[in-house]
């Protein structure tokens, strides 16, 4: 299996710079922070390690990790930590993805598929983000849009001389409704006629789909609709494209799992800047979406994303892809930088593939 983040991966030299020795130095020291949060030494390296080396030689070798940019040494005469630097490169070049045991695998299909029956598919999202924090002891979050719902029906309401309500159906049964600005004097049939011109080109197809849909068509054929009713179903459009920020849903849970776990008053610092961070959703959203491309899991780890490049944390998402393979969200895990990669990526994978199959099949 493999987890390419998002960043390019660190570049092929520095694996050719290290040889087998150094390989496993650098190796044990990752695993160690990820165990701990605590600097390795070289006295403790030499009693784990596989190979006989002397503390002197392990601390030459860690010399040489730093001067790659792999680790540095928190104070004076401490134990190494791996650089952020580091953890990509053990993410992307030394670490094995190990698969899913079998009693999570089917905790996570058993739960999130009972939560779908009793609550339907906002349920099964909820249960998942908080099962995957229960299990990794993270924060879950996940993210779903609804311009992927297929449309079924547009109206256009009037309210009053220069406003009309816009109201957008769409086949799972939902409904948007938006306040739209009509041109003065606009004659009631206008209503109509647009939305007649709309629902022409919008039954079945996406948000997106209908705007691309009704650009080819009025460019085929540019007097089929009047000025006013084309300004019309142009603020209907705009309404609706303008709603899809808003439209998106992020659910969080098990924030409080960040905070248990803290070795200083930096790391509290840190945690405040995540919390505030996640209370305004913006870059949470625009950091999921960005795991939207492609297939697979992606890895996002400190300041390789604006998001964490106060707060220090990293990210495992994975998209959520419905009917055709068309997306349906992000699913994900946050956490501090020495979450349990190996562990986690295979589980919000699996989590991923449950909320896919319980899309599709609905």
């Amino acid at each position: 299996m493999s987890a390419p983040g998002d960043p390019p991966a660190v570049e092929a030299s520095v694996l050719a710079n290290l040889d087998a020795r150094a390989r496993e130095i650098f190796r044990r020291i990752v695993d160690s922070y990820l165990a701990s949060g605590d600097p390795v030494g070289s006295r403790h390296l030499s009693r784990i390690l596989p190979i006989s080396l002397s503390p002197a030689s392990i601390r030459n070798v860690m010399q040489d990790l730093e001067e790659l940019g792999l680790v540095y040494a928190p104070h004076t005469s401490a134990g190494r930590l791996p650089t952020q630097q580091g953890l990509r490169f053990y993410v992307d070049a030394l670490l094995d993805f190990g698969g899913l045991a079998s009693e999570e695998r089917a905790r996570i299909d058993n739960q999130v598929r009972a939560a779908a029956e009793e609550a339907g598919f906002e349920g099964a999202l909820t249960q998942a983000t908080t099962l995957l924090s229960n299990l990794t002891h993270g924060a879950g979050v996940v993210v779903t849009s609804k311009d992927n719902v297929r449309l079924k029906h547009v109206e256009f309401v009037r309210l009053d001389p220069e406003r009309a309500l816009a109201v957008l159906v769409g086949e799972d049964g939902s409904v948007e409704n938006r306040v739209v600005a009509t041109p003065a004097g606009m004659p009631a049939s206008t209503l109509a006629e647009a939305a007649n011109y709309l629902n022409a080109h919008v039954r079945d197809r996406t948000l997106s789909e209908a705007r691309d849909e009704i650009a080819r068509a009025r460019e085929a054929a540019r007097g089929e609709l009047d000025a006013l009713a084309s300004r019309l179903v142009d603020a209907g459009l705009a309404s609706w494209a303008g709603a899809e920020e808003a439209s998106r849903q992020l659910i969080v849970r098990g924030q409080a799992n960040l905070i248990a776990d803290l070795h200083a008053e930096a790391d509290l610092e840190r945690i405040r800047r995540l919390f505030a961070d996640l209370e305004t959703q913006t870059d949470v959203i625009d950091l999921l979406h960005r795991a939207e491309n492609g297939e697979g899991v992606k890895i996002f780890i400190g300041s390789e994303n604006k998001l964490f490049s106060l707060s220090g944390s990293s990210m495992i998402a994975a998209p959520l892809r419905g009917g055709d393979r068309r997306l349906a969200g992000v699913l994900g895990v946050i956490g501090p930088t020495r979450l349990n990669y190996g562990r986690i990526v295979p589980m919000v994978e699996y989590a991923a593939q449950v909320l896919g199959d319980l899309k599709r099949s609905r």
